[in-house]
């Protein structure tokens, strides 16, 4: 059986793993986004790569940021459950919520309950 402070460190292992794939994903991710924008402008124009670059960037954006918050889940619910870290942890989901809410709809170019509205219904076949 472990004891507690072997497993507080594993834990704060396991926390530093996930915010450092966090860190690597938005890192690598932007660099990959206008890379790939970059060698497609002869292709699609400025414009085009624009866009590209921007819809890369908010998912990857949104991966780091579902990365970083598992690190803070584990952290709060493993090495530190405290009153004050809860409500931390609340507060950056409340947070991050609304940043994938928002890069959804920058993406999407629309409202998530109006996707199913707007787009036709797929085949089955």
């Amino acid at each position: 059986m472990i004891d507690d402070e072997r497993f507080d460190a594993l834990m704060e292992l396991v926390v530093h793993g996930f915010e450092l794939a966090g860190v690597a994903v938005l890192v690598l991710g932007a660099v990959g986004a206008f890379a790939h924008a970059g060698w497609s402008v002869r292709r699609v124009g400025v414009r085009g790569a624009y866009e590209r670059a921007r819809r890369g960037m908010g998912r990857v954006i949104l991966l780091g940021l579902e990365l970083l918050i598992i690190a803070d889940i584990v952290l709060t619910i493993t090495v530190d459950p405290t009153l004050e870290s809860a409500l931390g942890l609340g507060l950056i989901v409340l947070v991050r919520t609304f940043l994938s809410f928002s890069l959804e709809v920058e993406l999407d170019g629309s409202l998530p309950w109006r996707r199913a509205v707007e787009s036709p219904p797929r085949s089955t076949q």
